[in-house]
């Protein structure tokens, strides 16, 4: 098993992400960290305190779908192994990972599976997910009935993915920059007969808040535009769809504009233009007026 983290400017996370991964005992993978340009030494410090991983410097900000694929490209290069994709603010123990690991073993239909995830408070936040243009809310909430079932997509906080999808679908679409690039890949990855599952025998937690100063500018952003480029990739010709995200994300920017939340308001405004224009990747700058400050 090949493990791929992302870092962008948050050592601490990423530096007790690898040591905790490091310490399985159930599975002993090998490690792949991506920096996606940081511009405050993170990298470094990484470098120092966990010099058995791998450490790719990016010299520029790829975004989730760019820096991905470079821990990718580099850990299929080495061995042929399964990848699991793991955020560095989320956490998992290793006979989790072996679980995920067993069940693509055992299940050869089975491209991508995720355990079941939680946050901090120990809530459950998602068992799979939805097509995110023919749900407005994504995250599948109920427990399987099944210790392993079948849905439509998932998300990429803790995902094991088969490499054949890899070799036989390609890697993530960089165009999405952040956010439902892996929803298009299970997308492309359904049409050559591989299926997404969750696996509820398996479980994960993810700190959502320490993103939280994100969600309401940058997170509004790739999520409104993201949607019409899976669109534009799998719905081209069903004007319905087109007009209906359309509509509504005309209308949230609306309402978000008149209770006051500026930022996201506009947000939402520029992620429909953009998504309407087909003017897609990194965007950061024109949304924050700002800097990068996603990975």
């Amino acid at each position: 098993m090949h493990i791929v983290i992302l870092n962008w400017n948050a050592a601490e996370d990423t530096i007790r992400c690898v040591r905790e991964v490091a310490g399985w005992e159930e599975v002993r993978p090998s490690i792949w960290i991506v920096d996606n340009a940081s511009a405050d030494g993170s990298a470094d410090r990484i470098a120092q305190a966990c010099p058995s991983a791998h450490l790719i410097h990016s010299r520029e900000n790829l975004g989730f779908a760019g820096g991905t694929n470079l821990g990718i490209q580099a850990a299929l290069a080495e061995r042929d192994a399964p990848i699991l994709l793991l955020n560095n603010d989320a956490e998992m123990d290793g006979a989790d990972a072996a679980r995920l690991e067993q069940t693509l073993a055992e299940k050869p239909q089975i491209g991508f599976v995720v355990p079941l995830l939680y946050d901090e408070s120990g809530e459950l936040i998602a068992a799979g997910g939805k097509n995110p243009v023919t749900h407005m809310q994504t995250r599948v909430r109920e427990l399987p009935e099944t210790p392993v079932a079948e849905v439509a997509v998932v998300s990429g906080t803790a995902v094991l993915i088969r490499p054949d999808v890899f070799h036989q679908v390609g890697l993530l679409d960089e165009r999405f920059f952040f956010s439902t690039e892996i929803a298009d890949l299970c997308l492309r990855a359904r049409k050559a007969e591989y299926i997404c599952a969750v696996d509820k025998r398996a479980k994960a937690n993810h700190a959502v808040s320490r993103s939280s100063h994100l969600r309401d500018t940058l997170y509004v952003y790739y999520i409104v535009r993201n949607r019409f480029l899976i669109l534009r990739n799998h719905y081209r010709y069903n004007a319905p769809l087109f007009l209906f995200w359309a509509a509504y994300s005309l209308t949230l920017a609306g309402k978000l504009w008149l209770v006051g939340q500026r930022q996201s308001a506009r947000a939402v405004w520029l992620a429909l233009r953009d998504g309407l224009l087909g003017r897609f990747g990194n965007q950061n700058q024109q949304v924050m007026g700002t800097t990068d400050e996603t990975d």
